[in-house]
């Protein structure tokens, strides 16, 4: 094969793009956590020998790149000249890994042949359900990173392929759910070993100094792509800030700033007007901080290629130490929803910039809920997530999309219902639409949705949002929707709603996970009526929010245009 023309690259990336793949069936096939297998919060990367990202596979979306930090840390500290051939390294230092302490990573290096030092690295993160924190299921008020579970900073698992039953026996003592957690690890080494073999096969294929090459030529490529459309972007400097609910810990609202300036040359962000760290464990790790912003560059400039290296070297992203947005050490981070609100917020500076291209804000969060408690029929322990939809905002020519999973998730799926009813004490009694929720304009935000639940016995909810007490943002005077909201014990005395809450619930407690629409796009009286009329029609707006939100009055399933005319003439 001639190893030096442009199809020889595309053959070699789609190979690699392939051995991701078969790392992430092989991943989702032997994983033993729905939130693995089902909702697929993992991410799966694969670098060459200077730990540049060359492939990845899709899992979460916000684990974009993510793996990136967590690699130049993990062989920093282990020291590739002490790897042979065989080892996996654990790490989960959050601070290094970029993530919370149950999203736990393996990577491992890669040798050919005959061959002295790794000529490649791959690297899994999925999310293991429990590593002995101070509660089970979520950590929702740690005030330290000791409070959130066993910390492993690179340390081999796998040496010379022979597991490292010592550590194995610490994870096993240390989890309230080892067979899980366990099953999980080996699907994660299971997934590592199907990349080693693929990519063995490759270098065997073109040799150590084409397939070193042709990594270099694909992150090029990718760098020309992002380079160029930077220039087709507005260029300009543009900021923008935001609250978080709180830290778990007080109810003080926690100041976001981001400021994002674009050029020909270089997309940056600047968190530097942010809080700094707070109590509670919302902190965001640096590396999940350049994660964010990838994400949006991506989007931006080439979203429809696979993502590796090239993209990150026109990126700046600043956040000093002790910031919200860049953690030290001790402080905690297992809530870590204040990056998905952070992701959000570059958004917002951007908008003032290129409004046309962009839309109104989402819901602003993943309204994620938990149920953990002893399954009736096994006597075990079960911690079972879920993430809900949101709508998403409109835009410049059209409509929010509703319920859908929110901006950094948009790849993954919700727990199936199934899933909830046969593992936890959890009844799903309705999912529908919320009529009303999305942000009223010329063009509409997307729906929210509504889930409502009934336990058949007694277990702990765990709702967990950090976007429940400020409204998504609208665009060019449309309106901003009600925020998200865990409504327990709905229809009684005890009602009360919540954002993040740890609760006790029994036999036939009842909690309604109810999450926000999008933000609008434009005024409401610009709407054309016909939309506002089939909107009633499919039941996403009340005739009462069309008469006085839109000025359409819709009488017997039509529009009353004599009404409508004089409505909006007086508004």
């Amino acid at each position: 094969m001639n190893h030096h023309g442009a199809a020889a690259v595309e053959v070699f990336h789609s190979y690699l793009l392939s051995a991701a793949e078969e790392m992430r069936r092989t991943l989702i096939r032997t994983a033993f956590n729905p939130v693995v297998y089902e909702v697929l919060d993992f991410g799966i990367s694969i670098y060459n020998e200077d730990l540049d990202l060359i492939a990845e596979a899709p899992g979460l979306t916000f684990f974009l790149g993510a793996n990136d930090y967590a690699i130049r840390k993990g062989v920093e500290h282990a020291g590739a000249e002490h790897m042979e051939p065989g080892d996996i390294f654990l790490l989960n230092y959050p601070y290094w890994s970029s993530a919370h302490v149950n999203d736990v990573t393996l990577f491992a290096p890669i040798f050919a042949p005959q061959g002295e030092r790794p000529f490649a690295y791959t690297c899994i993160r999925a999310h293991w359900m429990d590593l002995g924190a101070k509660d089970a299921g979520y950590v929702l008020d740690s005030t330290d990173m000791h409070q959130e579970g066993l910390i492993f900073p690179a340390v081999k698992i796998l040496r010379r392929g022979v597991m490292n039953e010592d550590l194995v026996e610490m994870i096993r003592f240390n989890s309230r759910m080892p067979e899980l957690v366990l099953g999980d690890l080996n699907a994660q080494i299971a997934a590592t070993r199907t990349g080693e073999r693929r990519l063995v096969q490759l270098v065997e294929r073109f040799g150590r100094n084409a397939f070193r090459a042709f990594c270099s030529r694909i992150q090029d490529h990718e760098e020309r792509m992002v380079r160029g459309a930077l220039k087709d972007l507005p260029h300009g400097c543009w900021r923008a800030e935001d609250f978080l609910d709180d830290d778990g810990i007080s109810d003080d609202p926690i100041r976001m700033v981001a400021t994002v300036s674009i050029d020909d040359e270089r997309f940056s962000v600047d968190f530097g007007e942010s809080q700094q760290a707070v109590r509670g464990p919302v902190n965001i790790p640096y590396g999940l901080t350049q994660t964010m912003c990838k994400v949006v560059l991506k989007s931006l400039t080439t979203p429809h290629t696979p993502s590796n290296g090239g993209l990150a070297r026109l990126l700046r992203v600043i956040a000093p130490p002790g910031n919200l947005f860049h953690a030290v050490y001790p402080a905690p981070t297992f809530t870590l929803w204040s990056a998905i609100a952070g992701f959000e917020l570059i958004y917002k500076a951007l908008a003032q910039g290129m409004p046309e291209r962009l839309t109104a804000s989402s819901g602003g969060d993943v309204p994620g809920f938990m149920a953990i408690g002893i399954h009736k029929e096994t006597g075990k322990l079960y911690a079972v997530s879920n993430n809900d939809p949101v709508g998403w905002g409109a835009m410049r020519d059209h409509d929010g999309c509703n319920a859908t999973n929110h901006l950094p998730e948009a790849l993954v799926r919700n727990t199936p219902v199934e899933v909830l009813e046969m593992k936890t004490s959890m009844q799903v009694e309705s999912v529908e639409l919320r009529t009303d929720s999305g942000g009223a304009g010329k063009h509409r935000g997307g729906l929210g949705q509504r889930r409502d639940l009934r336990f058949t016995g007694d277990a702990e909810l765990i709702s967990v949002m950090k976007k429940s007490k400020t409204r998504p943002w609208a665009l060019a005077g449309g309106s901003e929707p009600e925020p998200n909201a865990m409504v327990l014990f709905p229809d009684t005395s005890a009602e009360r709603r919540v954002g993040t809450a740890r609760t006790s619930v029994g036999l036939d407690d009842r909690a309604s996970n109810r999450t926000a629409g999008g933000g609008g796009y434009g005024d409401p009286m610009m709407r054309d009526p016909q939309d506002v009329l089939e909107d009633v029609l499919d039941g996403y707006v009340s005739a009462k929010a069309a008469r006085d939100v839109y000025g359409v009055v819709i009488s017997d399933e039509n529009i009353d245009w004599e009404q409508t005319e004089a409505l909006r003439s007086a508004s």
